[in-house]
């Protein structure tokens, strides 16, 4: 007879368990025949006693399988991408049209902001019409059709992970790396990828901003990955600052498409973008070495292809036809727009970035609840970043507000994200290890 409570004690006492019994757990958890005190107490036994590459394996194509797996059949790979989160990270609103424009085809399942950090999904909604659950028929053709679609996750991708997050968040069991490996990568197997290319945050901005935590999770992720027969590849990238120069939704869309269009606002931005964009050309076989891809790459953004790619998304997926063109015409703006003024100039040595995603957050452009809606049209724009200067003339950034209350808060929070000094600055290493 098998019993849950075996399996529990079992990881309880720091013991491996087989495969079936993690599949048989997790089938449990996705028919709610385990109530929900017997899953904490797996979560709890699990983070307290950790779990061997074979069970993070079978936990992670349990947890696929326990929905709908998509199947593809496409003349070129299908590879997706996933950010640990951060602040003013956009890159997926780029680097999907991207790789599309490269022969990639990239159905990208996204998700919505959490915490401090900005969500893709909640940043595409901004976009007037566009529909981020499209039903699976809509989905192929769009990814046939175009090379790309930026979805969120349905209710058939994944259940398992659904009902086991939402018992891990309540009972102080999320930093699990072993269930944070799963939780990530059940989701994204069951888009049926060929590639996936993980962008693994640290930093003060970050989820794991314990580099050494953030390097545990990036080799747990590719040595999952790979184990469960997807070709993986992960980057280490730094979130010691906002890594666009927007952190709010519409705005971070309409930095996007300045980006597609050929405007630089972020180097950082564009050269994490682009390294993630190489690494997942060599994994798919488009290309020899980073080189040779980031050539690919540059063409394709040069030439435009790129940004054609992200308007054919965009319209195919119930958006306004030429957003790139005005999209201020199209995407919401807040009443109130003025400048925030350090109160003495100087370089910017540091930002707690953190600190920028969470008035973000406070200004109605996050959620503090998962039930809480968002507003598109707040947050920063013009963000200064370490080692500019700001004075006078250059303001720390332009604050996004509905009412003059919220954008004189969110201005105070934004000058206390701040250190300004007089010497050079010491701005982190973007990318740090690879794997």
């Amino acid at each position: 007879m098998w019993l849950a409570q075996e399996v529990i004690r079992r990881k309880r006492d720091g013991l491996e368990l087989a495969g079936e019994d993690i599949r048989r757990f997790v089938e449990g958890i996705s028919d709610s025949s385990l109530s929900e005190g017997q899953v904490a107490a797996f979560a709890m036994a699990v983070l307290l006693k950790g779990m061997s590459l074979d069970e993070r394996i079978a936990l992670t194509t349990a947890m696929r399988d326990s929905g709908q797996v998509l199947e593809w059949q496409l003349p070129g790979p299908v590879v997706d991408k996933h950010s640990t989160g951060g602040v003013g990270d956009l890159v997926s609103l780029v680097l999907a049209p991207l790789l599309a424009a490269c022969g990639c085809y990239v159905p990208m399942i996204s998700g919505r902001g959490l915490g401090h950090t900005g969500g893709t999904l909640d940043k595409l909604e901004s976009i007037p019409g566009y529909c981020t659950r499209p039903d699976p028929e809509r989905l192929r053709a769009v990814v046939a059709e175009v090379g790309c679609a930026i979805i969120g996750q349905t209710a058939d991708l994944a259940p398992a992970d659904k009902r086991l997050y939402g018992i891990r968040d309540v009972t102080g069991t999320v930093e699990s790396v072993d269930l944070i490996t799963a939780s990530i990568l059940a989701k994204k197997l069951a888009a049926g990828l060929d590639v996936l290319i993980m962008d693994v945050k640290s930093g003060n901005g970050a989820f794991m901003s314990d580099p050494q935590q953030a390097d545990l999770l990036a080799r747990s992720l590719v040595a999952v990955a790979n184990g469960a027969g997807v070709r993986t590849r992960a980057v280490i990238s730094d979130m010691n600052q906002p890594l666009a120069r927007s952190a709010g939704n519409a705005l971070e869309v309409e930095e996007a498409l300045a980006l597609l269009k050929g405007e630089v606002r972020s180097p950082r931005l564009w050269e994490v973008t682009l390294v993630l964009a190489e690494e997942t050309l060599v994994a798919a076989g488009l290309a020899e070495d980073c080189a040779q891809a980031r050539a690919h790459l540059l063409q394709a953004w040069r030439d435009g292809a790129a940004l054609q790619r992200f308007n054919q998304m965009v319209d195919a997926l119930g958006g306004p036809r030429g957003l790139h063109r005005e999209p201020w015409r199209h995407l919401p703006w807040a009443p109130v727009v003025h400048p925030v003024h350090a109160e003495r100039g100087g370089i910017v040595q540091a930002v707690d970035t953190r600190a920028v995603g969470l008035a973000v957050v406070a200004l109605g452009g996050g959620r503090k609840r998962p039930e809480d809606e968002v507003d598109p049209a707040v947050g920063f724009s013009a963000l200064a970043l370490p080692g500019e200067r700001v004075g006078d003339e250059q303001p720390l950034g332009l604050v996004h507000a509905r009412d003059a209350a919220s954008a004189e808060r969110a201005a105070a929070a934004l000058r206390a994200a701040y250190q300004l000094g007089d010497g050079e600055a010491s701005v982190a290493e973007l990318i740090g290890r690879r794997y």
